[in-house]
């Protein structure tokens, strides 16, 4: 009888192990691939002041979109005013955006916003913004605004985006306007004291002539490519109008300021501040596919 139990017992004890062995085993694989598999919610983080982002639990890869500070205007603070006083607006800031970048759950990660360039008798120009360095996506912040040579507009780094709108004065005719910011595919409005473009790409249109004054240049949104802002500072893809008429500042994100030719006239504008968007989640990314809130 105790033979019988034991071999009884025994074979249901290697079994049992057997059975339990296979059952942890698969068991523990079998959470370690669900957890895996699970994706993470989808998300989002808008920067408008430099900081560290921390990739969420789940979170591998990421999709950023950088907006270079716009560049100021400038102006003469004479209390004359005249066609060979004439100043320059300040450029917009580029738009770069990369998808797939790969992060770390847990890791923090440095994001750098562009200031806005501040007026001056020579325009301060644009900071530029960038996510983990300059080298993974960037936008670089638009030339300030001088009496007589062009200020640039930010190029970009990225798998995409668009220049910022160039201005061009040479002391004579009209003040130019502030140039739009760079969007998504193409690049923001140039300006000159002839002319003011509408921005491409969803990019942000050039600011308004006046003569002795102009408007800021329009700013680009960060949820994605939309409609270019028109010429006379309108926004692109959501972004925000520059100021027009006297002290044009530039519109958010990334627009130059305008331009004055005397004090009578204002002391013309501010470029913009840039900014740097980063959305995870499956099926997103920049220029526009599932790029809103969520």
């Amino acid at each position: 009888m105790a033979n019988n139990v034991e071999k009884v017992n025994g074979i249901s004890i290697d079994d049992i192990e057997k059975v339990n062995g296979i059952t942890d085993d698969n068991l523990e694989a079998l959470n370690g691939e669900e957890f895996a598999q699970t994706p993470a919610d989808p998300g989002q983080a808008v920067f408008t002041s430099s900081g560290t982002w921390t990739a969420p639990a789940k979170v591998t890869s990421v999709c950023v979109v950088a907006v270079g500070g716009g560049g100021g205007g400038s102006y003469t603070g004479s209390t004359s005013c005249g066609w060979h006083y004439r100043r320059g607006g300040g450029a917009g800031g580029g738009l770069g955006y990369k998808n797939n970048i790969t992060v770390v759950p847990g890791t923090g990660y440095t994001v750098v916003v562009g200031g806005g360039g501040y007026k001056g008798s020579v325009g301060n120009a644009g900071g530029q913004s960038y996510f983990i360095n300059n080298s993974t996506v960037a936008g670089n912040g638009g030339g300030g605004g001088s009496g007589s040579a062009t200020a640039y507009g930010g190029g970009r780094v990225g798998d995409g985006g668009g220049n910022g709108g160039s201005t061009t004065n040479n002391d004579s005719w009209y003040c130019s306007p502030g140039g739009g910011a760079g969007g998504y595919s193409g690049n923001g409005g140039s300006t000159a004291q002839t002319y003011s473009n509408a921005g491409s790409g969803g990019g942000g249109g050039g600011g308004t002539r006046y003569g002795d004054y102009s408007g800021g240049g329009g700013g680009v949104g960060l949820l994605g490519e939309g409609s270019s802002g028109a010429a006379n500072g309108y926004g692109g893809s959501g972004g925000n109008n520059g100021t027009q008429g006297q002290d044009g500042h530039g519109g958010s994100y990334g627009g130059g300021g305008g331009a004055s030719s005397c004090a009578p006239r204002g002391q013309g504008g501010v470029g913009r501040a840039g900014a740097v968007r980063i959305i995870w989640g499956e099926g997103r990314s920049y220029p526009s596919t599932n790029t809103g809130d969520v």
